[in-house]
């Protein structure tokens, strides 16, 4: 029988906010068992962008990511973030390395070629994310070896091709591509944590959580504009997750890691 894990994916929303920060990892320093964290950044990224005058550009809720970019989401990313969230954890007793996909070859991927894209007016049009990297293979076996030793991984949202390249990569992406590689070795359950309270039938009201989403149900809500933006990949990659061996995905707020509330994906 195989031992669960729990793999966090803690969004932007939440690093930013110390409060917010310091709660998700009181409770994942709590969380019993064999885990992973995985972390994104974005509107940090955005916030050092604009300071240093580079334009940020999103089309899909992915960001499009151009030399410039790619430096300050490096950075971000891979230094200021990570780093941040590990020192937290060490002062919680938690024995944290902090990975790139680029450390150890852990994540590989190729650079996303130009994509046709729906945009939020119907049309559609074709887009260079740039330097976007899209997932080919994770190393679970070397992370395995770290969650089995006692080292509990924190994945930034940093990926490599193999080349040289560093390819910026979605958080959630990520998140679901190390659950499905790590679902051969563990009962996976995928918690996405951010800053509502899971996926909401009114953007508005934090009251009118989904409970439960199935396939058809999603194509509904997403074809309803209910679902939209940053949501849409997030749900992609959940049923990416389920599709390919991780027992449950949760999206939840970050005051609740353990899933008891929240959107189950099914």
């Amino acid at each position: 029988m195989k031992e669960t894990l729990n793999i966090i994916k803690v969004g932007g929303g939440v690093v930013e906010d110390a409060a917010s920060l310091a709660s998700l990892l009181n409770q994942f320093a709590e969380m019993e068992g064999r885990k992973v964290l995985v972390h994104g950044g974005g509107r940090l990224a955005t916030s050092m962008a604009t300071s240093l005058g580079i334009e940020s550009r999103m089309v899909g809720g992915r960001r499009i990511t151009d030399a410039k970019m790619l430096e300050v989401v490096t950075m971000v990313y891979g230094g200021l973030v990570n780093k941040n969230i590990v020192a937290g954890l060490q002062t919680k007793g938690v024995k944290a390395v902090g990975l790139t996909g680029v450390d150890g070859d852990v994540i590989r991927s190729h650079k996303r070629p130009p994509k046709l894209v729906k945009m939020d007016d119907g049309t559609e049009q074709m887009v260079d994310f740039g330097f976007v990297g899209d997932v080919d293979k994770v190393d679970a076996q070397f992370l395995a070896s770290l969650i089995e030793s006692g080292i509990v991984p924190v994945v930034a949202p940093l990926t490599h091709d193999g080349e040289g390249h560093i390819l910026n990569t979605n958080a959630d992406t990520i998140a679901s591509s190390v659950a499905q590689a790590l679902a051969e070795h563990y009962e996976v359950t995928l918690t996405f944590c951010f800053e509502k309270a899971g996926v909401l039938r009114d953007a508005n009201d934090d009251n009118s959580v989904i409970p439960l989403i199935d396939e058809q149900e999603a194509s509904k809500l997403i074809a309803q504009g209910v679902i939209a933006g940053g949501m849409i990949p997030k749900i992609e990659n959940a049923f990416d997750a389920i599709h390919k061996g991780v027992r449950q995905v949760v999206i939840t707020h970050s005051d609740n890691i353990d899933g008891s509330r929240g959107t189950t994906i099914k």
